[in-house]
Order: C-alpha cells, then sequence, then structure tokens
C-alpha cells in the first residue's frame, strides 16, 4: 500500500496524471490502475474524473492527510535503519528563503564535512513555499523567519537575528555616511525583493512605520539580481547583515546601517513537527542548535 500512497501524494500536488506518472517513474496507465486499487482498499473515492484531474472528493483530502504521515513515517523508518547499518547517510532537501542564502554555508559546510556521506539540496523558496512544501514532504526542513508570520506546529531552532543596511554605490551621496534612519530612504530609488518573498514585507512594515510610501521601480526574487542594479546605478536596495558582509567589501559596493528599525526579526531553521525525525535531518537540526548557541 505505501507505495499506491506515494502515488496518491504525488497526484494530489502535481494535479496531473502524466505529471504525478513521471515524477513516480511509472507510466500513466500504471498510476491509474495503483489509484483505483488503493480506493478499492479503503472503500471510498478519492479522485474526481473526468477527461482528466478534476480534484480530490473530501474523502480523498482526508486520507491525502493520512497519507503524507504515514509515507513521511516510512522514510524515517527507512532511514533510520540504514543509519542503523551503514552510518549516516542520505539525501536532505533544505528550502532557504533568499535573505539566508549568504550565510548558509556556515551552517551547511560544517555539517557535511561531519557527514561526508549525505547529499544535501539546498533550493531558494519563500518562506510561504517552505512551510507548503516540508507540510507536502517535497522538503526536509527550510531556513526562515521564525516571529514574523504564523509558521503553524513545526519544530524551530533559531540561528540568528536579522539586521538591515542600506547597499548602495561609494559614490552615492549616502554611502559616506556612518548610520542612517529609515526616513532617510525617503525619495531614493530602491530595488526591493519582490512582495511573495516575507522580507520584502518586513521592509514594507518598516517603511510604512517611516512614512515612506509607493511601489519601487525594480522587484526581483533574485538577490544577485538587486545587487547587479546597485552596482549599475543609480539604485539602492535594503539588505541584512549577512548579505553586506558578502558583497559590500567590493569596490564598487558600500553598506550604511539602518537603525530605528521595528522589532528585530529572528531566522531559524524549521523542520517538521513530527518526531522522531530522520537522522540527517535529526543531525541538522543538532548542528543549527550549535550555530545559534555560537
Amino acid at each position: 500500500m505505501l507505495d499506491r500512497l506515494e502515488m496518491f501524494i504525488a497526484l494530489a500536488q502535481t494535479r496531473h496524471f502524466g505529471r504525478a506518472a513521471e515524477s513516480m517513474g511509472v507510466t500513466q496507465p500504471s498510476l491509474s490502475a495503483a489509484i483505483k486499487t488503493l480506493e478499492g482498499e479503503l472503500g471510498v473515492q478519492l479522485v474526481w474524473r473526468g477527461s482528466r484531474f478534476e480534484g480530490l472528493t473530501p474523502e480523498g483530502a482526508r486520507v491525502l492527510d493520512w497519507a503524507i504521515r504515514i509515507v513521511g513515517d516510512a522514510r524515517t523508518l527507512r532511514e533510520e535503519m540504514r543509519a542503523a547499518r551503514h552510518g549516516l547517510s542520505g539525501n536532505l532537501r533544505l528550502g532557504v528563503v533568499p535573505t539566508a542564502l549568504p550565510m548558509i554555508a556556515r551552517l551547511t559546510a560544517p555539517y557535511l564535512r561531519a557527514n561526508p556521506n549525505v547529499r544535501l539540496e539546498i533550493l531558494s523558496r519563500s518562506s510561504i513555499e517552505i512551510l507548503q512544501q516540508i507540510d507536502r514532504l517535497q522538503l526536509d526542513a527550510g531556513v526562515s523567519y521564525l516571529d514574523n508570520e504564523p509558521l503553524g506546529r513545526v519544530v524551530t531552532v533559531p540561528l540568528y537575528t536579522e539586521r538591515y543596511l542600506l547597499l548602495t554605490r561609494p559614490d552615492h551621496p549616502m554611502a559616506t555616511r556612518s548610520q542612517l534612519t529609515w526616513s532617510d530612504l525617503a525619495g531614493l530609488p530602491l530595488c526591493l525583493l519582490t512582495p511573495d518573498m516575507q522580507n520584502r514585507r518586513i521592509i514594507n512594515a518598516e517603511l510604512t512605520r517611516a512614512g515612506i510610501g509607493g511601489t519601487p521601480q525594480l522587484e526581483s526574487n533574485s538577490i544577485l539580481t538587486l545587487i547587479a542594479h546597485v552596482q549599475a546605478g543609480p539604485w539602492v536596495s535594503v539588505v541584512n547583515a549577512h548579505t553586506a558582509e558578502l558583497f559590500a567589501n567590493t569596490p564598487d559596493l558600500n553598506a550604511v546601517p539602518l537603525s530605528g528599525e521595528g522589532e528585530a526579526k529572528q531566522v531559524g531553521l524549521i523542520a517538521p513537527w513530527r518526531e522522531p525525525h530522520t537522522p540527517v535531518l535529526a543531525a541538522l537540526l543538532a548542528e543549527a542548535r550549535r550555530f545559534g548557541r555560537g
């Protein structure tokens, strides 16, 4: 039944029989037959069918919740038994908000050095995508904001508190200042992350608090794109301290601290609530706790 539950999860997530079959490495008729067999075993219809996938039935939505739990527990069991036989090994998928990517190696490099048989996949995701994909078993963990928007039922380990700076070219009038307030940003040509990013929503709140409205001329979901436009000028951007550390030491960039901001935002590791965690995830949580204490 476990294989059929995994196929059902894939169908619910892709909402397409062909794509679900492809993701599972089976033919579409095989996947359709597996779903019908699962319906027979459970005695309920799981999927509304027409010429294509038309959604889950109410019973199907309930079964999906159980399927995610059962498949997650089964994966944990397999990983734990493999670790008992061969030592810590396996795959770990980590979603990271774009603003945390400049620091992520400080967490993952020691982890990988201590666990050379673990393969780590790091993916740039918004905070909302991280929570959704952890819940759907598409990510094993994430690095995101902990105290700005609701997280739901997850395990969290604080890593650092985010501080903000204005990133400019060295020849910008603001570059010579030792410190700025958010109100100093009024009238500047800002380039910022897109509104689906939680960092942007945090910055929007600070700008509103300072009485600054309007829409930036440039938005992107890529930190590198913002930095490239700051280098080109005349744009400026608001970045966190880790981004400033990585980029502002170059001759064509300068970062000035922003003061007077609201409550600083915590960033940390987010993992599923269910326990026990897989051995590879448990080891990452332990590394995150060491990082946070440092």
